[in-house]
């Protein structure tokens, strides 16, 4: 009797142990993620680290993922290229039960930011802009205007804008995909309004706005493309070129009108010119000559056509045969003086004169005997070339003889090769030396 009761407590022994052998061991799945560098835009990289317990197998389902599944325990990175919503899936398991823990992930869309801003018609102000806006993956629009009307906009393809004031204006535009917002800026020139100007700019040989006449139209319109000229008289050598010339035969006052246009504005300048009376007549003050050893530094030729003082170091190849005017002075002391023949250069101490015009000089009036002198009064009153008919301006030894400068102010008559009459008034000697000098003036006729 007592065995038996002692077999019975040894199998309860067994029998409990057996059970305790055989405990059920549960498993939890869970598991944690970090979004790589806080960036939800996609492409989007995900670390994913397996927290879960209990568990001998896993398995795990990335929805849009690369790889979109895996049965390791710690999957590593995942890449997600689409945005939206993604849902991961952990299944984590043993021999006795199973578990699964299920995120979503909401990703944004990628956002490639850009547009184009369009000046309608020309940038002349005022000007009209088209925005085109070329965007991917926005959800909202932020748009600002610097300086343009209206200034700002929320709307995804804005209306025409309007800029007046001239200069750069920025056009900037930020969007946003939910989470991140991207900012993009591009600039647009206004120029300025249409502002038709001109000169009226003579030639060379008419700035003494005499008969006849021909003058450059010099356009300095801002913001001109096309022009018409017109004028109450002369001759317009094109009307429709930018910058075109005149030319008056007669004297009197005309009008001379511009209207320029550039597609968006028709406006109009006028300027009035007066044509001179032709006096047949050019007149210089105050021109220096040098004595022959000052001709490198003051110079002692002149040309009343090119109205230039030329010295020992110019170039005289092509300006030579305007040289009307060369003056001799031996020293300091003026004891010796001669305005020469351009031809005859050579023979005191100057350099040939190319392509030298031949001229009658009478240096020496109250020595020449040939006729009629001018006096200081008579130079005074020069105010035609048609003065200049009374006085036969003929060469002779006696007129070409030198002179000093014991009379102050001396006239001097020379005629061209060309026929043209003119008077020099020696008016000052200025001793200065090596560089000593004289004071002239002259008057010219313009033609024979």
């Amino acid at each position: 009797m007592k065995t038996n009761h002692y077999q019975m407590f040894l199998a309860s022994l067994f029998l409990f142990a057996g059970c305790k052998k055989e405990q059920i061991t549960t498993s939890k799945a869970d598991f944690s993620y970090a979004i790589q560098n806080s960036n939800f835009t996609v492409p989007v990289k995900v670390g994913f680290v397996n927290n879960s317990t209990g568990a001998d197998n896993y398995e795990w389902t990335f929805e849009g993922g690369i790889p979109s599944a895996s049965n390791k325990k710690d999957p590593g990175v995942v890449q997600f290229d689409q945005a939206g919503s993604h849902k991961i899936k952990l299944r984590a398991w043993n021999s006795d039960n199973e578990s699964v823990k299920e995120v979503t992930l909401n990703l944004d869309s990628a956002v490639n930011i850009d547009f184009d801003p369009v000046i309608q018609t020309n940038e002349f102000s005022p000007v009209q802009v088209k925005i085109t806006n070329k965007t991917i993956g926005a959800k909202s629009y932020s748009w600002t205007f610097e300086g343009g009307s209206p200034s700002a906009s929320t709307e995804q393809q804005p209306a025409i804008v309007n800029f007046v004031d001239t200069g750069y204006h920025n056009i900037s535009l930020t969007v946003s995909n939910g989470r991140e917002s991207f900012s993009k800026t591009k600039k647009i020139h206004v120029s300025a309004s249409l502002q038709p100007t001109f000169a009226i700019d003579p030639s060379f040989e008419d700035e003494d706005y005499e008969a006849p006449l021909t003058a450059t139209l010099q356009n300095t319109t801002i913001s001109g493309q096309t022009w018409v000229w017109s004028s109450t008289g002369g001759t317009i050598s094109n009307t429709v070129a930018k910058t075109p010339t005149i030319h008056f035969d007669q004297p009197g006052t005309y009008t001379i009108t511009l209207k320029a246009s550039n597609g968006k504005d028709d406006k109009t300048s006028s300027q009035t010119i007066k044509v001179l009376p032709n006096k047949n007549l050019r007149s210089f003050t105050n021109i220096k000559l040098g004595i022959n050893t000052a001709h490198g530094t003051v110079g002692s030729f002149f040309s009343t056509q090119l109205r230039k003082t030329f010295k020992a170091t110019d170039d005289l190849d092509t300006a030579g045969k305007y040289i009307d005017v060369v003056y001799f002075g031996l020293n300091q002391n003026f004891s010796y003086n001669k305005f020469l023949s351009p031809d005859s250069a050579a023979e005191y101490t100057f350099k040939a004169i190319p392509q030298a015009m031949h001229n009658n000089v009478i240096s020496s009036q109250e020595l020449c005997g040939c006729g009629s002198m001018m006096s200081i009064a008579d130079f005074e009153n020069l105010g035609t070339g048609a003065d200049f008919q009374n006085y036969a301006i003929v060469s002779s030894a006696n007129g070409r003889k030198q002179f000093t400068n014991t009379t102050v102010p001396r006239i001097v008559l020379y005629k061209t090769a060309d026929g043209r009459k003119g008077a020099i008034k020696v008016k000052q000697f200025v001793a200065n030396g090596s560089q000593s000098y004289i004071i002239v003036d002259v008057k010219i006729q313009k033609t024979p």
